[in-house]
C-alpha cells in the first residue's frame, strides 16, 4: 500500500501485523514503555531492518534523537509510522532525495475538535468541498497525515518544530496529490529556500497513508 504512494527510487516495507526483531539497543529505548507501544515500535523497526537491508545496508540497530527521531545509517533518509493494525518504513539513498516522511491513520473522521487544530481557517471551507465531492473519503484525516507526513520530512532538514497550523495543504483528489505550502521558511536544499512540499496519498482497506518526498 504505502509503495503507491512513493518514488521507486524509495524502497518500502509495510506490515499489518506484529513483528519483533529488535537490537538490545533499540529494546532500550522502550524497556518501560506499555506493552501497545512497545509492538508498535518493533514492527516498526522490523520493517525499517528490512528496507535497509534491501537498500544494502549492513544490519544494525536504529536509535533515536532527541525528539525520537529514527537515527538512519550515514547516506540514508527515511521515515517510520505505525497506526492500530499498520506499521511501514521507507528508506532511500541521500542525493537525488532529501528527505521523506510518511504516515499512515486509521481511515476514520477526527475526533470532535481537532479539526480546528489541525486545519488552518482557510483549509475548512476547503475540505468541506472536498467531502461534499467525494463523500466516502474522511479528508479530516487525510489532511491529518498529510501534516504529519510533512513534518517527518521537514524535520530532518530544519531540526525544528512545524505545526500544523504552519503548513496550508490543498488536495488534487484525480491524482491523490497534495501540495503543502508552508509558513515557515525552510532551509535551503539544492540551492533553494524550502517553501514547499509536494506528496501524495491513498485510502485504501480502512487506511489512509501519505508520503511527502522533498528532492536534492
Amino acid at each position: 500500500m504505502i509503495d503507491a504512494v512513493l518514488p521507486a527510487d524509495v524502497v518500502s516495507v509495510e506490515t499489518y501485523g506484529d513483528a519483533d526483531d529488535l537490537f538490545p539497543e533499540e529494546a532500550a529505548l522502550v524497556a518501560r514503555a506499555v506493552e501497545k507501544r512497545r509492538r508498535e515500535f518493533a514492527s516498526a523497526r522490523w520493517c525499517a531492518h528490512k528496507a535497509l537491508a534491501e537498500l544494502g545496508c549492513a544490519a544494525g540497530p536504529i536509535l533515536a534523537g532527541a525528539k525520537h527521531e529514527p537515527l538512519w545509517p550515514e547516506g540514508v533518509i527515511g521515515s517510520l509510522t505505525h497506526c492500530d493494525g499498520y506499521r511501514a518504513a521507507a528508506v532511500a539513498r541521500a542525493g537525488r532525495l532529501a528527505a521523506v516522511g510518511i504516515d499512515a491513520e486509521p481511515h476514520s473522521t477526527l475526533p470532535d475538535g481537532v479539526l480546528e487544530v489541525v486545519a488552518r481557517p482557510e483549509e475548512i471551507p476547503a475540505l468541506a468541498e472536498l467531502r461534499s465531492r467525494h463523500p466516502a473519503t474522511h479528508w479530516d484525516k487525510v489532511m491529518f497525515s498529510a501534516k504529519e507526513s510533512v513534518y517527518k520530512a521537514w524535520f530532518p532538514l530544519a531540526r525544528r518544530w512545524l505545526d500544523f497550523q504552519d503548513a496550508t495543504v490543498r488536495f488534487e483528489p484525480a491524482a491523490r496529490t497534495f501540495v503543502a505550502e508552508l509558513e515557515q521558511v525552510g532551509p535551503e536544499v539544492g540551492g533553494v529556500a524550502l517553501t514547499r512540499m509536494r506528496g501524495r496519498f491513498a485510502v485504501e482497506g480502512g487506511f489512509v497513508v501519505t508520503a511527502v518526498v522533498v528532492e536534492g
